[in-house]
């Protein structure tokens, strides 16, 4: 499926470019910088390691890609304090709380979550106060790393409801990256040098933990990849 490149306010900013599945969107931005957390873990000394820490406000970008010690690594990107922490998404709750709830609108444009009516919890693709901003990164990768893409493919769902991740077009389309409601496991790629973010849908309050994996091939031609479970807290 062929589809072009959209930004977070929905505007189109790219060429069309060619996805694995269901028509995913991507859109380039600038990273947030800042010095980075430290940490000994078996991630790498640019990890955090820290006790379980709760991020229910600010910018994350919960699924990130990053190279350390010539392995693929999944980790959170936590820029919601003064500077940038790598995070081992085991030591990580994305707490997504009241300010989220959101009313299907009428219509059948987001029938694939519930309902129109229907209140349901929103991490919408642009920033909200009072709401994490949840997005994916893989500005950390690059060409001198990897062969193409990184592959980013969800496991599995655990939770008290469903979740559907996706993007808004510029007319207000949706494009579906991941929907729990379908059968699992479910696969997108996500271009190097990308950061980008999307609408994160849950239809009950509880703890939802969503395993995914990314995957790439290394410029020596090794597989690599990182299988991780991140756990939200909805309600």
């Amino acid at each position: 499926m062929r589809t072009s490149l959209i930004n977070t306010t929905g505007g189109v900013i790219g060429a069309p470019v060619r996805f694995v599945g269901l028509g995913a969107v991507v859109c380039g931005l600038l990273a947030a910088g800042g010095p980075v957390g430290v940490g000994p873990v078996a991630f790498g000394p640019s990890v955090a390691s820290a006790k379980t820490v709760t991020l229910s406000n600010g910018h994350v970008d919960a699924v990130a890609a990053r190279i350390s010690g010539g392995r693929l690594r999944f980790v959170v990107k936590d820029d919601t304090g003064s500077r940038v922490r790598w995070r081992d998404p085991k030591s990580v709750v994305i707490r997504v709380g009241s300010n989220a709830r959101y009313r299907l609108p009428s219509g059948r444009a987001l029938s694939f979550i519930g309902r129109p009516g229907q209140t349901v919890w929103l991490i919408p693709q642009t920033q909200k106060r009072g709401v994490v901003w949840a997005g994916w990164n893989t500005e950390q990768v690059s060409s001198r790393q990897l062969r193409g893409p990184v592959g980013w493919r969800l496991d599995r769902v655990r939770g008290p409801g469903r979740v559907a991740i996706y993007q808004t077009g510029s007319f207000g389309r949706p494009s579906v990256l991941f929907n729990s409601a379908q059968r699992t496991p479910q696969s997108r790629t996500i271009p190097l040098g990308v950061h980008a973010h999307g609408n994160w849908a849950f239809t009950a309050r509880g703890t939802y933990r969503m395993t995914f994996t990314l995957s790439a091939t290394s410029r020596s031609g090794k597989r690599l990849s990182d299988t991780r479970t991140l756990t939200l807290r909805v309600g």
